[in-house]
């Protein structure tokens, strides 16, 4: 489940990269339809993450990867919901914010999914 989460969010982070890609080159935000199949991969992810840690012995630093997955998430839906949405253009510092966090989640869960530990309480 948290290798299926993993691929998930390498899939996500792609995307990510594109729409900072659209975002920097272009000076215009990236098409909605990418964002939003962004956000939903991102969202499938998560749940696959929530439903490991409900359902089995995960390493500890799954749990934090999840914590700073959500606070991307919050980051997500601001550029979302304040920003795309009326049509103004993402701040530079809130999408570097946002890839930043999620980048760091994602490297931890792929070192407790795919590290060298195999002892699921960390």
């Amino acid at each position: 489940m948290l290798q299926t989460a993993s691929i998930l969010f390498v899939i996500t982070a792609l995307g990510g990269l594109l729409m900072a890609a659209i975002r920097f080159a272009t000076k215009h935000n990236p098409p909605a339809w990418l964002a939003m199949v962004h956000g939903l991969l991102a969202a499938s992810g998560l749940t696959l993450v929530v439903y490991a840690l409900c359902t089995q012995a995960v390493p500890s630093t799954v749990l934090f990867a999840l914590v700073l997955f959500l606070l991307a998430a919050g980051g997500g839906a601001i550029m979302s919901l304040a920003y795309k949405w009326r049509q103004r253009l993402l701040p530079a510092w809130l999408v570097i914010g946002h890839a930043l966090i999620a980048a760091i989640a994602l490297v931890l869960l792929l070192l407790a999914v795919f590290g060298a530990n195999p002892d699921p309480a960390g």
